[in-house]
């Protein structure tokens, strides 16, 4: 992997923004955004656990998913509260993401402020709650419906590891997916260079968020994250402005999902080995273009 850290600023004029980091698809951090809102010192473990602890909620473990499974099943269910328990006891493997917590405390809404000054298209009714205890980790992937997303840490620290799309053959996604067939589990201290060679060659970048970061992640863009403290985020979705950006997001949420799922549940083993055949023939394509260019 070749990484570069992302860029961090305090503020930023809109214009600049615009200009440097959403017109050219480059992640940014900006640490003083969050820190104007109610949210920044309001929410913690307790204000949750006070507000939503009844809810049910799906949670996940670090088994990567194989190429049979439909994307996003739960490996468990439990009461918001008690996760949030386990959570603050110290080290636990399991997460949660995709939370509209919103929904079922709508005064959250109040706490914080949509940035319309940055970008237009923000899906207002969908603010999504990610949250993770220490040692949790969310895998190689691309968010399905290829929307700019601004993530914004509370608590905790995340190591995240971030790609733009067009790296898509040197991470070796799987055909009809968002993931990665390789693990980046523990990248930074181990990855499987010579079952996924190719990965050599990926241009990234990488960057550890903190209380109040708020992380622009360009659409499209791989994010592979790491909690390195229990800690939990927020993310704030806007769809691209053009339309075929939008009609992009709304192919791969509803007709590749579908075919994808379709074919794992009617011919799960010769659909894995399609995909892995595939994907394994465009790494080794990017690994000879790199060896012609030298």
């Amino acid at each position: 992997m070749q990484l570069k850290p992302v860029d961090k600023v305090t503020e930023i004029s809109p214009a600049d923004f615009k200009k440097n980091y959403y017109e050219t698809m480059k992640p940014l951090v900006i640490t003083g955004l969050a820190k104007q809102w109610p949210a920044y010192k309001k929410w913690d473990w307790d204000f949750f656990i006070d507000v939503v602890g009844q809810k049910e909620v799906g949670v996940y473990n670090n088994i990567k998913s194989d190429s049979y499974t439909p994307i996003n099943t739960a490996d468990a269910y439990m009461m918001f509260g008690d996760y949030l328990k386990k959570v603050k006891e110290g080290p636990l493997d399991l997460r949660i993401f995709l939370f509209n917590i919103f929904q079922h405390a709508p005064q959250l809404n109040e706490d914080f402020t949509w940035p319309d000054e940055y970008m237009k298209g923000f899906v207002k009714k969908y603010p999504m709650l990610f949250v993770g205890g220490e040692g949790a980790i969310t895998h190689m992937h691309f968010d399905i419906d290829m929307s700019h997303i601004l993530h914004t840490q509370f608590i905790g620290k995340k190591r995240v590891l971030l790609f733009p799309f067009e790296e898509q053959y040197k991470l070796y996604r799987k055909p009809w997916e968002v993931l990665s067939l390789a693990n980046y589990a523990h990248y930074s201290e181990h990855f499987d260079y010579d079952n996924f060679p190719a990965v050599k060659l990926a241009k990234g970048y990488e960057v550890i968020l903190e209380h109040g970061d708020t992380l622009f992640m360009p659409a499209g863009y791989w994010h592979h994250m790491e909690y390195i403290e229990s800690g939990f985020a927020m993310s704030l979705r806007a769809m691209q402005k053009g339309l075929g950006g939008k009609l992009n997001g709304v192919w791969k949420l509803f007709g590749m999902r579908g075919i994808d799922t379709l074919m794992k549940k009617t011919s799960p083993s010769w659909w894995y080995h399609y995909k892995k055949g595939k994907l394994m023939d465009l790494a080794k394509k990017e690994l000879k273009k790199s060896n012609i260019a030298k």
